[in-house]
């Protein structure tokens, strides 16, 4: 039947197979990648991946018309949840958003051993922004960490010196995907008692000792913004893997409501009007019932429809980012005499968010750059560098632990370029020549 029949004579499964259809048309005709033109095309750092059923799963949750999270939410997050065996998986509005809910959450009262202002939280000084962040907006005090050029995660050596009477808690990225050494790590927070946090934005799928980065901290983040490993558009997630604060991030998350009803649900608790908190009379409506300070963190059903056709992708993307990285690995080996390569621990598995490359010092970094932004070869430096020199960073209230000098030379030295799937072999072989060019004509 055709789709211009009047809508009366056909069933909605019907029309919307219809839409479907169409979608995949459509995808065929606008989505498909253009042929690669050397020094024309960008070959861009980072960038979306994804096919007509992503488009498919999107047009859906309009047409179910949630809007808010729906069925897609807690599908998505009961599939993370089982990837990393936790206790919880939480949707939120980005990365940073679930770096902020999880600092939140261990400041929260209802958490034995909850942290307070003036307390310290070791992380190292090369971060991305609203990793610290949220750090300080609880009024605790960062203590600033080093980090070593080719391996760029924070210097476990210098992690017990660095603890102070007050310090409580360690908060630490896998930066560019490479894994912390989670044995040292876990170490040292066992035997002093400290909470400990993984900023798996960069790292998803990432591995140390074959255990999934993100399932040792009490919590760890995820980013789905289009740069990382899977994309919602926008999204993040927490990781909850202590049970004990898995109700307090919730309600966090969800305004700091005391409910943990879901949105449309009433009386899960089957005591709605039975109860009594705070100074409020008794019977007082649960779902109006707020135990923490909170927000609306969460995400909508759209995104999330997005979410669960990418998770499908992530083995696909996750081996697309290893073996690009590999490409470069072996590519780039006989340029040592030049530059730092990558490298990482035996019992680490990197899931690569870029390629690192710090340049000795006899190379200039911007004349580097710019030669390879001239054949639309996109790079990046690595986050905020050493992040006590940003602008907006320069005066926290903070420790810093040593002299820095290792992420002083990552913020002067080192950029990355890309390996995420979209990147083609043709644009592979034609970065590495490029680079390869720079150093036998210009050095």
């Amino acid at each position: 039947m055709s789709i211009a029949s009047s809508p009366a004579t056909r069933s909605k499964a019907d029309i919307e197979a219809d839409i479907l259809r169409l979608v995949e048309e459509h995808y065929a005709v606008v989505h498909q990648p253009k042929p690669f033109v050397p020094g024309k095309t960008k070959v861009s750092y980072a960038g979306r991946v994804y096919d007509a059923n992503e488009m498919k799963h999107g047009v859906e949750s309009v047409l179910q018309y949630w809007l808010t999270a729906g069925p897609f939410a807690r599908k998505f997050e009961e599939t993370m949840k089982q990837y990393f065996s936790s206790h919880a998986a939480f949707l939120v509005n980005s990365g940073s958003s679930a770096n902020l809910l999880m600092i939140a959450t261990l400041c929260s009262p209802q958490v034995k051993d909850h942290l307070k202002p003036g307390d310290e939280v070791l992380t190292p000084a090369v971060t991305f922004p609203t990793t610290l962040t949220p750090i300080v907006q609880h009024g605790l005090v960062p203590v600033f960490v080093d980090c070593k050029p080719g391996e760029y995660d924070v210097d476990v050596s210098q992690l017990e010196a660095a603890i102070g009477p007050r310090t409580r808690c360690i908060f630490v990225p896998h930066t560019v995907g490479i894994p912390c050494d989670m044995d040292a790590i876990m170490d040292v927070a066992k035997r002093h008692d400290l909470w400990l946090l993984e900023d798996g934005c960069d790292a998803l799928g990432a591995t140390w000792d074959g255990k999934l980065v993100g399932t040792f901290g009490s919590m760890s983040s995820i980013s789905f913004y289009p740069a990382h490993h899977m994309t919602m558009g926008e999204g993040g997630m927490v990781v909850v893997n202590d049970n004990g604060i898995r109700r307090t991030c919730l309600s966090i998350r969800d305004w700091g409501r005391d409910c943990w009803c879901e949105p449309g649900v009433n009386n899960t608790c089957g005591m709605r009007f039975e109860w009594q908190l705070g100074q409020l009379p008794y019977g007082y409506d649960h779902k109006y019932i707020y135990s923490n300070l909170g927000y609306n963190l969460k995400v909508s059903e759209m995104q999330a429809a997005l979410g669960v056709a990418q998770f499908e992708k992530l083995p696909q993307f996750i081996e697309a980012r290893r073996r690009n990285a590999a490409f470069y690995l072996d590519r780039f080996k006989p340029l040592e005499e030049h530059i730092v390569l990558p490298r990482w621990a035996a019992k680490a598995e990197p899931s690569w968010f870029g390629f690192p490359i710090t340049l000795k010092s006899h190379i200039d970094r911007r004349d580097f750059i710019q030669w390879l932004e001239e054949m639309n070869i996109e790079t990046r430096l690595v986050f905020g560098g050493n992040i006590l020199k940003q602008p907006g960073f320069m005066h926290l209230p903070r420790r810093i632990h040593g002299d820095l000098a290792g992420t002083d030379t990552i913020m002067n030295q080192t950029l990355f370029i890309g390996v995420y799937p979209g990147l083609t072999q043709e644009m592979l072989e034609f970065t590495a020549e490029r680079i390869e060019q720079f150093f036998r004509e210009r050095i």
